[in-house]
């Protein structure tokens, strides 16, 4: 998760930044921060919570300049403390950096151990710093060049964006495993904005260009725009998880929508674990599309049986299982009489922990549901991903140690069905205007065939989860 956004060369860029970070909120929701430029120095604004609680007028008046970058965070690599916010900034020997990082460096316990066996002082523990130091650390001369060494040296998902006193960079990780994309800002010759997701752009009222390619490197300042790709190709393997979940529905990823590929998940789901009942109920926001695909293909009604509190935000990147599991009953609320007496078939994104699925079952059942099936518009998590998802360890993951059947029965559903891999990547990869294969997709998670390994590995954790 997380969300990074930059943009060059506009009065008001800081801003803009705030607009594309509240864009973005979905992607982080610990803690917010926007660093800016006015071609002399940078200014920062960092804090815990949500953007539009993280700054005020006041504070966006001390980020001054026309260039600016921001950050929304969802901790994976570090804690949920106000010294990992980002984005990160340090003065070096050739003057400032700042930089905002979506995604996991899978060497960086070993690079952190070797630059700190040279001298170098972590101010947190997020593996981005370890970036910061290899810059700084760099005797490449032009900024570019610094950034091209740094990571040259680092493994596993980043997308990033870096500002100077006179310069944005954004580069993509040479497997593109997560999204950036580039736009224009109205009245600008080329490219001058960046984001984690084109709907950062809508707000701003600026046009989507095209994505920044696997491995490449933009560089935007006062000469314009420029591309390089520094590092040695690879196999391209996007997260497929950003279409089943993490995504906005109105993005558009690799010239696909976002809210058809959900769609489409949902008719092959039907086609693959098909449901004898009265109406199809979403659980909100992420299963929406997915529940209109499966009714209708299965030629079933779709009822809205659940609303969602929009004030609560996304349970499951909630820092603390205790607000977890209290967050399901903040954040979804049944419609009695249009469940009572009612078969439903009730359809998510994914089952992660299985506890939000339980509290969901029971919710219906005590809301007069006759029967409740639960259907999931992707296949079982049974690996844990090591580029930019909290799920570190298969212990919490119940799809790891139980089958089908054990998770059906802790939900208490009558019944449990999964989208197979298969159907998945056929479904994403046969939505209209989709420009990726279905080789070219990282799902980990679900299969446990990783591109990238960890250094060194994570030591290896079985603990079952006890269903009761």
């Amino acid at each position: 998760m997380c969300g990074v956004f930059g943009v060059y060369g506009h009065p008001e860029a800081a801003k803009l930044t705030y607009l594309g970070l509240h864009a973005l909120q979905h992607r982080g929701q610990e803690s917010a921060g926007i660093i800016s430029s006015d071609g002399r120095r940078l200014y920062a604004h960092r804090a815990m919570g949500l953007v539009h609680d993280t700054f005020t007028p006041k504070d966006l008046t001390g980020l001054p300049g026309a260039s600016a970058i921001g950050h929304v965070r969802y901790s994976t690599a570090g804690g949920s403390h106000l010294k990992n916010a980002q984005p990160f900034a340090v003065d070096y020997a050739r003057g400032s950096v700042a930089v905002a990082h979506n995604g996991n460096l899978t060497n960086a316990e070993e690079l952190r151990e070797k630059l700190e066996a040279r001298g170098s002082i972590f101010q947190s523990n997020s593996d981005t710093e370890v970036i910061i130091h290899l810059l700084a650390m760099s005797t490449q001369r032009a900024i570019e060049d610094r950034v091209a060494d740094a990571l040259s040296q680092v493994k596993g998902a980043y997308s990033l964006v870096f500002l100077t006193e006179e310069a944005i960079i954004a580069v993509r990780d040479p497997m593109g495993i997560r999204p950036l994309v580039l736009g224009r800002l109205p009245g600008s010759d080329g490219p001058n904005v960046v984001a984690s997701e084109p709907t950062a752009f809508d707000l701003i009222d600026a046009k989507t260009m095209r994505e920044v390619a696997p491995g490449e490197m933009i560089v935007i300042d006062k000469n314009g725009f420029r591309s390089s790709s520094p590092f040695s190709p690879s196999p391209r393997r996007s997260c497929v998880f950003e279409y089943v979940y993490f995504a906005r529905p109105d993005s558009n990823l690799s010239g696909a929508s976002v809210y058809e590929v959900r769609k489409n998940l949902g008719r092959r789901l039907a086609d693959e674990q098909p449901s004898v009942c009265d109406i199809v109920v979403p659980v909100p926001d992420s299963g929406v599309p997915a529940a209109m695909g499966y009714a209708e293909r299965a030629g079933m009604p779709f009822e809205l049986g659940l609303i969602r509190s929009h004030y609560v935000g996304r349970t499951f990147i909630e820092p603390e299982q205790s607000i977890r599991h209290f967050g399901v009953k903040l954040k979804l609320n049944p419609v009695s009489d249009t469940i009572r007496g009612k078969r439903v078939v009730i359809i998510d994104d994914s089952i992660v922990r299985g506890t939000t699925s339980r509290k969901i079952v029971k919710m219906l059942r005590d809301a007069g549901a006759k029967e409740v099936h639960m259907r999931i518009s992707s296949p079982p998590i049974r690996w844990p991903c090591y580029y930019g998802i909290d799920t570190p360890t298969r212990s919490e993951l119940v799809a790891s140690s139980h089958s089908n059947e054990e998770i059906g029965r802790y939900i208490t559903a009558d019944s449990l069905g999964y989208l197979s891999l298969e159907g998945m990547l056929d479904a994403v990869s046969k939505t209209r205007g989709f420009e990726m294969a279905p080789g070219e997709f990282c799902h980990a998670c679900f299969s446990g065939e990783y591109p990238l390994a960890m250094t060194p590995a994570p030591k290896a954790r079985q603990l079952p989860l006890l269903l009761v």
